[in-house]
């Protein structure tokens, strides 16, 4: 349950480009497996997810991982690690959130269905799964569609 100083804020974190038929997922708490997906023929996949923003700003939910006093980020496992046990790989991938800026944080905040959306490269340059750390391709806020 979030506290009274923290608002929730919607996260999207696409993979471009993500090598085919290897599973991804995000890794929920220390060890959890959550909405694993593949890629058939290389085609984005998409994860959302909420977190709590407070004041600092602190970074809190079941996706947000620490390292450190300030770093936050939200894991993506990758292959057996997401819950494949037959892929030959057993990674993850790292992307900041710590490095959301304000503004941009404020306007996800105003709870009109807006989503901060963190786009990366699914592909390493040898061909297999990215992994480590991601530095983001593109980072907006997505508003939703107005009918």
């Amino acid at each position: 349950m979030a506290r009274a100083d923290q608002t929730e804020i919607r996260m999207r974190i696409v993979i471009e480009q993500p090598v085919a038929g290897v599973v991804h997922s995000l890794q929920a708490g220390n060890d959890g497996v959550l909405d694993p997906k593949a890629s058939a023929d290389g085609e984005a996949l998409s994860f959302d997810f909420p977190i709590r923003v407070a004041p600092g700003p602190k970074f809190f939910g079941d996706q947000v991982r620490r390292e450190g006093p300030e770093r936050r980020f939200v894991y993506i496992r990758i292959g057996q690690l997401a819950g494949d046990p037959a892929s030959p790989w057993s990674r993850r991938m790292k992307i900041d959130i710590h490095d959301i800026p304000q503004d941009m944080l404020d306007r996800a905040a105003r709870g009109d269905g807006a989503v901060i959306q963190t786009v990366v490269h699914g592909t390493g340059a040898d061909g297999t799964p990215a992994c480590a750390t991601l530095r983001p391709l593109r980072r907006r806020l997505e508003m939703p569609a107005r009918g």
